[in-house]
């Protein structure tokens, strides 16, 4: 796979992402049963039903590419540091939301080339709400049937900020943070709630200026949205105002992030 070729996956990778759509709505209407991961966070029948499903229509797709899911067996960082190209999925992202029957849950499926997402496409099946992008493509959403529209992040404005936030995720760190924009700036933030990676979305489509994660994600939370984001306009940046990566390190833990409309601005500083 060249770097022209793209684009050229993109429909079948949105297939794709609709069918564990599909069969993550199965289970959302059984009393389906909940596990504990190691880490005590839950892993359902939808969980693996979607990774197995991705992976394999992913594996006939593109056999010579290999596949980093949330829901695969462990791979050595000696392994994976290897790969120049490889997906990158979380099966279903935002299993809380799932399990709280709130619909705020997605399908994550990216494509990594050179430590960065190329293509990207984020599928919330509760609400067939459609997100994707390619590299230098732009950005797109679909509702349902309806036609796709391309969309970019919206002006940044200081005084009028809108702060996306997790739904399941909010602690005194979130709220320092949120109190040290209004002193600083004297207007107080308007806020968005939401689960998954909805919330990196909103910022590409315009509806927030920044999302910021202090709180431990992986890459496969973020990489098919930092796509998205990127090609609206936006970007995902760590404390120190640099890019995340992928697949550059040891673990597969994100460092404290902000998803943003602006590059004008360290958010980090109202971390202090």
């Amino acid at each position: 796979m060249n770097n022209c070729d793209y684009s050229k996956y993109l429909p079948d990778v949105i297939q794709i992402a609709k069918a564990a759509g599909e069969a993550i709505m199965e289970i959302y209407q059984t009393d389906f049963h909940i596990e504990r991961k190691s880490d005590n966070s839950p892993l359902t029948q939808a969980d693996l039903a979607a990774h197995h499903l991705i992976v394999s229509r992913l594996s006939e797709l593109t056999p010579e590419v290999p596949i980093l899911s949330e829901e695969s067996e462990s791979i050595s960082p000696e392994t994976r540091n290897q790969w120049q190209q490889y997906w990158l999925i979380d099966p279903l992202d935002g299993t809380r939301e799932f399990v709280k029957r709130n619909g705020e849950f997605t399908v994550n499926i990216a494509l990594i080339d050179q430590y960065q997402p190329v293509l990207g496409v984020v599928y919330a099946p509760a609400s067939d709400l459609l997100y994707y992008g390619t590299k230098g493509q732009g950005a797109f959403k679909q509702v349902s049937q309806g036609a796709a529209s391309e969309i970019s992040v919206r002006p940044f404005d200081i005084g009028k900020l809108v702060v996306a936030g997790s739904r399941s995720h909010t602690d005194q760190k979130y709220q320092q943070f949120l109190n040290r924009l209004h002193q600083l700036t004297g207007a107080i933030p308007e806020l968005i709630s939401m689960g998954s990676s909805l919330k990196i979305c909103l910022v590409a489509e315009g509806k927030a200026d920044v999302y910021p994660r202090i709180g431990p994600t992986y890459e496969w939370d973020t990489a098919a949205a930092h796509c998205i984001l990127r090609e609206a306009g936006g970007e995902i940046l760590d404390e120190t105002t640099n890019s995340l990566g992928y697949n550059r390190k040891q673990s597969l833990l994100n460092p404290t992030f902000f998803a943003t409309n602006t590059h004008t601005i360290n958010w980090a500083d109202f971390l202090q």
